[in-house]
Parts: C-alpha cells; sequence; structure tokens
C-alpha cells in the first residue's frame, strides 16, 4: 500500500494507525491520512484513547521536513495533522507545528493545511509560536461534554478548550471542534455543548459516534441513531452555523480523535 510504505520509509506516525481507527484500510486505498507528529508517546491518559501513555524520550526536529516531503509526494490538496500531548515540553511541541506549516507552505503552497492541536496547558506564548506560520484550519476538539471530563479528559479543562477556540478565532482563524457521542452524554447536554462553542466563535463541529479502542477503554454507552445525528443538525442549523454559512454533522464512526476525533486535548 502506497501510504503505508510512504510512512514506513518516512518513519512518520499516523493517527489512523495509533488510534485503531477501523477506516483505515479504506482511507489508505484513497491516499488519505492524518499525520500525527511529536512522537507516538502520549503524556495525558484520556479514557477513550488508544495511543500509548508515558514520558517520551526525545523530539524529532527533522521530523517536520519528512511530514512535509510526504505531503508533496502524495501531492496533497488537503492536509490533517495532529499530534501527542507533549506536556513536558516548554511549549508543548507548538513550534513543531510552526516548522510544520512553513515547511508545507514553502513545497505544497496549493495544499490546505489544517491541524488539530492539544491545548498546550493553555499557554498563549504556544499559540503565539503557532500565529507564526497559521495554518487554514485550527482545529481543537472538545472530545465530550464537561460532566464526562473527568472520565474523558482527566488532564483537560472545559473551560481551558473554549478559551483556545476563541483565541484563534480572535487572531483571524477559521476554527473546528469535534466531540464524540455514545460515551454517556445526554441530548440536552450536546445542545448546550453547541451554544458553549457558538459563544466562543467556533466555525465548524464534527460529532461522531464513540467506538471502544480496547476493553480496557471507555465502554461505549449506546450507539446513536441516524434520527439523533439529523437533531443535531436542525439544532446547530437555527443556533449557529446558518448564520456562518459553515456546517459539518456526520455519523462518523471513530474510535479515538482521527478526522474530528478524537483530537488533541
Amino acid at each position: 500500500m502506497e501510504v503505508r510504505n510512504l510512512m514506513r520509509n518516512n518513519k512518520l506516525n499516523t493517527v489512523c494507525e495509533e488510534a485503531r481507527c477501523p477506516n483505515l484500510a479504506e482511507c489508505w486505498n484513497h491516499r488519505t491520512a492524518t499525520f500525527m507528529i511529536l512522537g507516538d508517546t502520549c503524556t495525558r491518559s484520556c479514557g477513550f484513547c488508544n495511543i500509548k501513555v508515558g514520558l517520551p524520550t526525545e523530539l524529532d526536529l527533522d521530523e517536520p521536513r519528512r511530514v512535509a516531503e510526504a505531503v508533496n509526494n502524495l501531492q496533497l490538496r488537503h492536509v490533517v495533522i495532529t499530534s501527542v500531548n507533549r506536556d513536558e515540553l516548554q511549549d508543548g511541541g507548538a513550534s513543531i507545528f510552526s516548522e510544520l506549516n512553513r515547511l508545507i507552505r514553502e513545497t505544497t503552497p496549493d495544499c490546505t493545511i489544517e491541524i488539530l492541536i492539544p491545548d498546550f496547558k493553555g499557554m498563549e506564548d504556544a499559540f503565539e509560536i503557532i500565529m507564526q506560520n497559521p495554518p487554514d484550519i485550527l482545529n481543537h476538539n472538545l472530545e465530550t461534554v464537561p460532566r464526562m471530563y473527568h472520565a474523558v479528559r482527566p488532564q483537560a479543562k472545559y473551560q481551558r478548550s473554549l478559551d483556545l477556540i476563541n483565541w484563534f478565532h480572535n487572531r483571524g482563524l477559521k476554527t473546528k471542534s469535534g466531540i464524540m457521542v455514545g460515551i454517556g452524554e445526554t441530548k440536552e447536554e450536546v445542545v448546550d455543548l453547541m451554544k458553549d462553542l457558538v459563544a466562543h466563535h467556533c466555525d465548524i463541529l464534527t460529532i461522531g459516534q464513540y467506538l471502544q479502542p480496547t476493553g480496557n477503554h471507555l465502554p461505549v454507552h449506546r450507539f446513536v441513531t441516524p434520527e439523533e445525528f439529523a437533531f443535531y443538525k436542525t439544532e446547530g442549523s437555527k443556533t449557529w452555523f446558518q448564520n456562518r454559512g459553515i456546517s459539518s454533522f456526520g455519523q462518523k464512526f471513530l474510535p479515538c480523535r482521527s478526522a474530528g476525533k478524537n483530537g488533541h486535548n
């Protein structure tokens, strides 16, 4: 498989593999992948995510060059780049994101860039580093409703993530977030979350069905019906996206951060 060989030859990681996404084969056969940078070890232990947890031992400063080369080799028109959390780094890895954005602009100027970032502990210095070479879309996933954070995102803060989205909107970027459903939330809580995102100037929202990646992760509470996804789309159209001209809702079956997943904490 071309994409797999490219990843292996360039020693690159994808969230597709690390999150054990069930759609991997289909996406890779269509030359689509979500790059995951900053290594394969995350410093946070989210209850839904299959990525390895621990203390990373190194930072690969050559990684941006190799990812940019892969984007150019695949001649991508749009690229999504996410990462593990690197809370042990002073800037959380923001400088690697910024350098990668710069190199993609230089080598594949027609490719639009979407980055799915961690919260960088809310450090505005890290946000400023991202803005040195800004993406086309700034994505940061809330993942779930605030009541579920203790189980789903124990090292994250709901308000901190909302403030991050608002900060980048105020710097002129198109903003995006994503959540999982079927993990224990209620419909009313999802609607309230949507209203919070409206208030913090999020432009795009993706909603996807949670799937349990292994028996050691949070169980699936329920499988959300197509009718409920349609309800969320209707609510979004009434209160939010009709004013922005952008909408993105879908019954996506993703186990973790990939593609409006699991994105980062």
